[in-house]
């Protein structure tokens, strides 16, 4: 009984989560300006971090004119794809995720803002 019930109510609540997972692109270019002060979304110019522009869907650490931190490298080596699953796990806490990495960002520590972020990463243009 106690199964069914959980089943149930998971039924119910994970369409909600998923909606809310959508983020808004226009809201998400605000909190790029986060991220703007080292990398760009909009070109494929590298700053002090590599262009974002077509990230997600991207192999990890495969930016062919940036230098990545070796323990970026090491991170990606095995395959690694930057897909909203991965953005999420690493955006809260870059340093936590892949050690020794050169990204001196604290993290996003709102689900809206990964949300609307990564909604934003997907479409940049749409943003305008």
């Amino acid at each position: 009984m106690k199964l069914g019930c959980l089943a149930a109510a998971a039924a119910v609540l994970l369409p909600a989560s998923a909606a809310l997972a959508d983020g808004d692109a226009a809201t998400g270019a605000a909190v790029f300006k986060k991220c703007a002060v080292c990398h760009t979304a909009t070109e494929h110019e590298n700053h002090v971090g590599p262009s974002l522009m077509g990230v997600v869907g991207r192999p990890v650490a495969s930016v062919p004119d940036y230098n990545y931190s070796p323990a970026m490298k090491a991170f990606g080596a095995d395959g690694k794809v930057w897909d909203e699953a991965l953005l999420r796990k690493y955006l809260p806490s870059p340093q936590f995720l892949v050690k020794g990495t050169k990204m001196t960002f604290p993290g996003l520590k709102s689900d809206k803002d990964l949300d609307n972020l990564i909604a934003y990463l997907k479409s940049p243009a749409v943003a305008k």
